[in-house]
């Protein structure tokens, strides 16, 4: 094996390596791009539902109308709960109606 031949050799690692790097790094990059947008939508989402905090469950009612579920906790709390799909993702909104039917909680997940 000549000098030129591994020379070539170790040319062509460090390029691979090279380019592994770039290729890792625009990966890294674009997850995080992912995550900025999808923590931006979620804070958006519980933004427009907080609105529903302190106003009385008929609002809730009349804005997103009837609940698909409703829980109750030993606290005397109810909690309804709307479910929805899209692209194959559920997306439920939780609402926390006290005693006095006004809301008093919200939650979130999967929606956007």
């Amino acid at each position: 094996m000549s000098v030129y031949k591994i020379y070539d050799i170790l040319h062509e690692v460090v390029n691979m390596k090279l380019f592994l790097s770039i290729l890792l790094v625009f990966f890294l990059s674009a997850c995080q791009t992912i995550e900025n947008k999808s923590e931006a939508i979620g804070k958006k989402e519980v933004k427009e539902i907080s609105k529903f905090i302190q106003q009385p469950e008929s609002e809730l009612k009349i804005v997103m109308g009837e609940p698909d579920e409703i829980k109750y906790d030993d606290k005397g709390s109810k909690f309804f709960i709307y479910k929805k799909k899209k692209y194959g993702i559920t997306c439920e909104r939780k609402f926390e109606i006290d005693q006095s039917k006004m809301i008093i909680g919200v939650s979130s997940r999967g929606c956007f």
